[in-house]
């Protein structure tokens, strides 16, 4: 057995010991979306349209997510709603930010692997950039957009305003500082070696690896931020349209 199946196996174990059905129910959306994912990678090495493949993608993953992991009805359309939202506006903040940054490609620390090997792949980087640096960005913004609406459906629909900010704040604050560990410590061998090389630190920021990944949890970052109050406003526009 393999470390990869032992590892399912063990997670499949706890989710059902934990979440019970519902616990199967988000192994299931697990496997799902690693298919998905799976299936747009073979799209694109195919010569499909790196960006549309990742919108495609992503209306399923985020379909998947939220309606698979969440019973509630009310609370997955709000939160699919949001995240759609959520999504559109990361996709231009994801563009802008990918064309300003000049980060598409390999790094020079990359050279000595690649050499001997044809870079000419018939896929523009910066389109394979923008696709990736959006599919990152959906399981935060599904997280986000299903625990704000949860929070909201258990508070009820008076909720006083100063209420809906504290568990928007709070869920950003979690969010963030998963994010941001979960990068430092994915790169905790980049750094060792950045300090046992002597980089200064303006060459550090300025290197082609680490700043594509900062910038990478940045999209991140900024998804969360806008999936929070989104979710509350579009939280707030269905209750509103319910009692018309």
């Amino acid at each position: 057995m393999s470390t990869i199946v032992a590892l399912l196996l063990v997670l499949l174990g706890l989710l059902a010991a934990v979440g019970g059905k519902q616990g199967l129910g988000d192994f299931v959306a697990l496997l799902l979306n690693m298919g998905i994912m799976i299936v747009a990678t073979v799209l694109m090495a195919g010569g499909f349209q790196p960006v549309v493949v990742a919108v495609v993608a992503g209306l399923a993953v985020l379909a998947t997510i939220i309606f698979l992991a969440t019973p509630d009805s009310d609370v997955a359309g709000t939160a699919f709603t949001a995240a759609l939202l959520a999504m559109g506006l990361v996709l231009l903040v994801v563009v802008v930010g990918v064309v300003l940054s000049h980060t598409a490609g390999f790094g020079q620390e990359d050279s000595e692997e690649l050499e001997g090997f044809s870079l000419t792949i018939g896929i523009s980087f910066q389109h394979l950039l923008i696709a990736t640096g959006l599919l990152s960005t959906l399981g935060a913004i599904a997280e986000a957009a299903v625990a704000v609406a949860a929070g909201l459906a258990e508070l009820g629909p008076t909720t006083a305003a100063d209420a809906r900010e504290r568990l928007g704040s709070a869920i950003i604050g979690t969010a963030l500082n998963t994010l941001f560990f979960g990068f430092f410590g994915g790169f905790a061998g980049l750094f060792i070696w950045f300090a046992q090389l002597h980089y200064p630190f303006w060459q550090i920021l300025n290197d082609q690896i680490f700043a594509g990944e900062l910038i990478q949890v940045f999209f991140s970052v900024i998804a969360v931020t806008l999936t929070v109050p989104l979710t509350i406003w579009v939280s707030q526009m269905r209750h509103q349209g319910g009692q018309a």
